[in-house]
């Protein structure tokens, strides 16, 4: 996609799982990619990973649950490539601790999951919105989840979180369409990637069994790759959706086309 030669991306969560496939996309067509993550080595990692690409990926380590943290990320995007063009809210945690019901989960848990998950991404809007609006515009797309349409049980701090995403994404669409900046959301399904691997370890019976559980939920018969989700926030980032803002694109496999899915 030629939209994105020397546009300035701001990726959150971006050194592995489905950040780093979309800091990859990025950077594939040309684009000059910020990598946000509090994981050093896997952010140096994928800096090496790009030397062949045609745009290229810095890393920053960053905590975007602090909002000092999100401003001195956007100002060094801007000191290296004058704007904040693209804002991609990826980051999501669910640590293996926190699948409890509600009366059993921690305080201190709860909050930590929010201000990653939904915190975050407001913050790092708050702090890329004068830039975009400075420059006549730009996109945000938010990493929500399936969660956020319909959920399970043990997970209410990550289901809160993903639904919130969704209404935030809604809100601010509305808040910004006048300033030319667009605002969406992808929900994936079960992707391929070190926080899905880290659930599976609390699971009961083995990995290889309960992937191919995973994998036969989805209509489509398989768990998705993180270059599944990449390529449709590509494509929401790109000038071929200029006409989407404050809508949602599921990228799950069939999940929520089979209804209940849990």
């Amino acid at each position: 996609m030629s939209d994105f030669k020397d546009k300035a991306v701001i990726v959150t969560g971006g050194a592995k799982g489905i950040g780093r496939g979309i800091c990859m996309a990025f950077a594939e067509a040309g684009a000059q990619v910020m990598c946000a993550d509090v994981d050093e080595s896997a952010g140096a990692e994928l800096s090496a990973a790009c030397k062949a690409l045609a745009g290229t990926i810095r890393f920053r380590q960053t905590d975007v649950s602090q909002g000092c943290e999100c401003e001195a990320l956007v100002e060094a995007t801007v000191s290296a490539w004058d704007g904040v063009d693209i804002l991609c809210n990826n980051v999501g945690i669910q640590p293996a601790s926190s699948y409890l019901p509600a009366h059993e989960l921690p305080e201190a848990l709860w909050d930590r999951i929010i201000d990653v998950n939904l915190k975050s991404f407001f913050l790092m809007t708050k702090a890329c919105i004068p830039e975009m609006k400075k420059h006549g515009g730009g996109v945000i797309v938010n990493t929500a989840s399936v969660q956020g349409l319909q959920s399970m049980k043990g997970v209410p701090a990550y289901a809160a979180s993903k639904g919130g995403i969704l209404s935030l994404t809604r809100q601010l669409a509305l808040e910004y369409a006048e300033d030319n900046i667009r605002v969406l959301a992808v929900n994936p399904g079960t992707i391929d990637t070190p926080l899905v691997a880290e659930s599976l370890e609390i699971i009961e019976g083995g990995e290889a069994e309960l992937r191919a559980k995973l994998a036969t939920a989805h209509p489509i018969g398989r768990i998705g790759q993180p270059e599944d989700i990449a390529h449709a926030v590509l494509f929401l980032a790109s000038g071929k959706a200029s006409f989407m803002t404050g809508e949602y694109v599921c990228v799950d496999g069939g999940l929520m086309a089979k209804g209940a899915w849990t």
